[in-house]
């Protein structure tokens, strides 16, 4: 597949590319950024196809109000203006279709254009009550049920089923430590397994205590001077350790490719890695590859942790949740469906 070009309007500006450059770039993770980068682009493509002109700093109001009435609205089967610009946007390759765009993708592509007039010390269009209330109105006109990241949490149970098809060649000792890190250090996503190198792992506690630390360098909740160490017990500390020691790693990416002859590679897995290893072990149990995906290891660990009655302060330091209220959404459903009150009629 050849890569998208994208005409000169869609992509950064050279202002856009300083902008980038300076202080946000620096203090923001990657993710983040080619997440802006990406919003910026649609965002310049559509207002030139919807006014002519370029992105304005600070845009205009009318131009912000415009952007959430088109995209607060299915355009199929609706010829007019929004329309005529989802169509030239899709045919660039930029929007997929003219069905209206879920409102999580509309707040994202407003953080993105906010995020950028902070960069400037330029105040949001987006701040104007008008706008506010627009966009309020279409966020609930537009509010769809909450789908989750992954189709399942991968519980205990599942993990196990999943550990049990790792053999002991060098791809089955490497995809048993990256799975039971994952889950066991709090529910780690898969940028920050990949991520690790084999000086992130502390090992003076190893011999004594069967313990682990993992450090995080950055994550999508700290940072580089913030970085957590947590502890890692038990089968995943020797899983984690058996890895290390049957590949001899001094430094280096912690987890790597495994060639077609079992030898492991002097290069860093690919970020998206875990999903492939995942759907492989999910085959291999017996199980439909789309069964899970790496973001069930994560809600697997809370979900786990509510089954088992840790409390939720606890599983949020491992997890490193900033926000309460989105963990508490995994021990909810967990504690509904033990509430004494669903039994009311009996089996």
């Amino acid at each position: 597949m050849t890569a998208l070009t994208l005409p000169a309007y869609a992509q950064l500006s050279d202002a856009d590319e300083v902008a980038l450059s300076d202080l946000f770039r620096r203090g923001t993770p990657p993710n983040t950024l080619r997440a802006w980068e990406r919003d910026l682009a649609y965002i310049a493509a559509w207002k030139m196809a919807a006014f002519g002109r370029p992105l304005a700093w600070p845009e205009e109001e009318k131009v912000a109000l415009r952007f959430i009435l088109d995209h607060a609205q299915d355009l199929a089967g609706k010829p007019g203006p929004a329309q005529d610009v989802a169509q030239e946007l899709i045919a660039i390759g930029l929007r997929v279709a003219l069905a209206c765009p879920a409102p999580a993708t509309l707040d994202r592509r407003i953080a993105s254009w906010q995020a950028f007039h902070r960069m400037r010390n330029l105040a949001s269009p987006f701040a104007a009550p008008l706008v506010q209330q627009a966009r309020q109105k279409a966020r609930r006109a537009n509010a769809r049920p909450h789908a989750p990241k992954s189709p399942r949490p991968v519980t205990r149970d599942m993990l196990e089923s999943l550990l049990a098809t790792c053999d002991d060649s060098h791809r089955g000792i490497r995809d048993r430590a990256m799975l039971m890190l994952a889950f066991a250090s709090g529910g780690r996503r898969r940028s920050e397994v990949t991520a690790l190198n084999v000086e992130d792992i502390g090992r003076d506690d190893f011999r004594a205590k069967g313990l682990l630390w993992v450090r995080l360098l950055e994550t999508k909740t700290t940072r580089k001077d913030q970085a957590p160490k947590l502890p890692l017990k038990g089968r995943a500390a020797r899983a984690v350790m058996h890895w290390l020691e049957v590949t001899g790693l001094r430094e280096g990416p912690l987890f790597r490719p495994v060639s077609k002859s079992d030898r492991p590679l002097p290069r860093r897995l690919a970020s998206d890695a875990l999903r492939t290893i995942l759907r492989h072990r999910l085959r291999s149990a017996g199980l439909p590859e789309d069964y899970a995906t790496p973001h069930g290891l994560r809600a697997g660990f809370l979900t786990q942790a509510a089954l088992d009655g840790a409390p939720l302060a606890a599983a949020m330091k491992l997890s490193l949740h900033r926000s309460a209220v989105q963990a508490q959404k995994y021990y909810a459903d967990v504690e509904i469906s033990e509430n004494p009150a669903t039994d009311l009629l009996g089996d």
